[in-house]
């Protein structure tokens, strides 16, 4: 089983709309990713978002570029200060591939826990509109496949 954590693109910032859509930053960051990782057949059963706006968009963008059944759909367990053991659990028994796009530091201590068992063990460096690829093995570990972040996307189509 593969699990893709993406989180959500650059957004505005509170003073300047408080439903804090992404930006045009944002935005096209998330593009780029997203038109990259279509060249990887990546296959998800569905993608989940934590329903603020930012990760809902973020969602749309990414999907438009992934073989998804589903469309993207709301869920709990995933804003910025949920408990990463919510989704640690609900991911024992997932054995399609799936997206889970949502904020910090969540993202980054389910990660940490998945991988190593530890949520305050920092063992990925997130990046706004980035996604994380992590494999589950047939003992139930989990590691690190890939990771593209919209800074590699500069210096890639720079190339």
């Amino acid at each position: 089983m593969f699990l893709y954590l993406a989180q959500h693109g650059d957004a505005k910032r509170e003073e300047e709309d408080p439903l804090r859509p992404l930006s045009d930053k944002g935005i096209n960051d998330v593009k780029k990713v997203a038109s990259f990782i279509s060249g990887l057949d990546i296959e998800v059963e569905e993608v989940f978002h934590s329903g603020k706006l930012r990760a809902r968009q973020t969602a749309e963008i990414l999907i438009q570029n992934l073989k998804a059944t589903k469309s993207p759909s709301e869920t709990d367990g995933l804003a910025p200060l949920d408990d990463p053991k919510i989704w640690a659990e609900k991911l024992k028994t997932q054995s399609n591939s799936i997206m889970l796009v949502g904020h910090l530091p969540h993202l980054g201590k389910l990660a940490s826990l998945l991988i190593s068992g530890d949520t305050e063990k920092s063992l990925i460096a997130f990046k706004m509109g980035g996604v994380v690829c992590l494999k589950r093995d047939d003992t139930g570990a989990w590691s690190l496949q890939w990771m593209i972040t919209p800074e590699i996307m500069v210096k890639y189509h720079k190339t």
